[in-house]
């Protein structure tokens, strides 16, 4: 049987149609973009088609997004632009941001904060959704200048929204910056979920499009400075030869992403007929399943730990019966770490059992049926020993 996967989250299935795109495209536009030849310009054609596309999917203009291998560059280049001086070393300043993030933020984070940048950790409340007036409290006259403010627009483990339209005001006010890493938002819900932030990123393949590209977009005036050297590709922005087949699919996803909200908006039924179902079943085998994150929630997500299981044996279990979910973040994986947004919401104990099903515009109420019968089969075995009290 095909296994039945609710791990969309982690990676979207590439789209019949993007596939097609990226086929014609290997015909016409394999060329390197950056060579002068007939060749050469048909790809770059074809990268600069990509980009008005995935400009018009984020709301900014094509001159402003650069090209990146995916969301986790896109959110090191947001990042580091504000503290980079022209000669690639960094200066004082200050980030504000929170453990909620996905790892390509907290990383570069603390990786900012060893290079001398002041770095605010915002407190986590359990529901997962980060208070404005924490930020705003966050914001004191002694922070040093410039100050960066990096959040989500919806959490790529839990799929709380952020509440991206109040920190804009606040950064506003306060005459700051306000990055939004808009990888698991874009093509799920709407613009103004991501809109009038000073930069965005985004990935190709979690809009159905392939991997191994993203963008960054930034507000006009505001310049990206490299954090790789190497060649002029992308403005001397971003070293390196874009690939313009991928561009391509890039371009295909972003198209059909801009109805991507109306398809997620009609997963909400299923996903909250799914975590009724899997709460019974809970209570029926003697475990109190506890949700991670309140609403306001992404529609197609749900996070759960379990009492007595180790999320990651119950990944195993369910796949080994054909039903693919995950323990946490996709880059993650295979670490013995708990999930560390959970952990910062709930404590390790709890992150330990804690399982992450996402669901796509593709999930169907069979797939639910077969998944419900799967997780009953599994519940019905004696837990891991080895996992936490939850």
């Amino acid at each position: 049987m095909r296994p039945v996967y609710l791990d969309w989250n982690a990676t979207t299935p590439p789209h019949p149609g993007v596939l097609r795109v990226m086929a014609a495209a290997a015909e016409r536009a394999w060329a390197n973009p950056s060579s002068l030849h007939a060749w050469g310009r048909a790809a770059k054609a074809t990268v600069e088609e990509a980009r008005e596309s995935i400009a018009e999917l984020l709301g900014y203009a094509p001159r402003d997004v650069v090209l990146t291998s995916g969301g986790t560059e896109a959110n090191n280049l947001a990042l580091c632009r504000p503290f980079l001086d022209g000669t690639g070393a960094f200066r004082h300043g200050s980030l504000i941001t929170s453990r909620l993030e996905h790892p390509s933020v907290t990383a570069t984070a603390e990786a900012l904060a060893l290079a001398g940048v002041t770095v605010v950790w915002l407190p986590v409340p359990a529901s997962g959704r980060i208070d404005p007036d924490d930020v705003e409290r966050a914001l004191t006259p002694k922070l040093p200048h410039p100050v960066l403010v990096a959040m989500q627009a919806v959490n790529h483990e839990t799929g709380v929204l952020q509440p991206v339209a109040q920190l804009r005001e606040v950064a506003r006010r306060r005459e700051v910056e306000l990055h939004v890493d808009a990888v698991q938002a874009v093509g799920r819900l709407p613009a103004d979920t991501w809109l009038g932030a000073d930069s965005v990123a985004v990935a190709s393949h979690k809009i159905r499009g392939p991997k191994g590209i993203g963008a960054l977009a930034v507000r006009p005036g505001l310049s990206v400075k490299p954090i790789l050297r190497g060649g002029g590709q992308e403005r001397g922005l971003r070293p390196g030869t874009v690939d313009p087949i991928a561009a391509a699919g890039f371009g295909a996803a972003a198209r059909r992403a801009l109805t991507g909200a109306d398809r997620y908006r009609a997963l909400a039924p299923l996903r909250d007929r799914l975590e009724r179902a899997l709460i019974e079943l809970g209570e029926t085998a003697g475990v109190s399943l506890l949700r991670n994150g309140q609403d306001p929630r992404a529609p197609h997500v749900t996070n759960l730990s379990w009492p007595g299981w180790a999320g990651d044996e119950l990944v195993a279990a369910l796949d080994l019966e054909g039903v693919c979910v995950s323990a946490g973040a996709a880059c993650a994986a295979g670490t013995p770490e708990p999930s560390p947004v959970v952990a910062a919401m709930a404590g390790t104990m709890r992150a330990r059992s804690a399982l992450r099903v996402s669901l796509g515009e593709e999930t169907t109420d069979q797939d639910l049926d077969e998944a419900i019968c799967v997780f009953e089969r599994v519940l019905g075995r004696h837990p891991s020993s080895s996992s936490g009290d939850g």
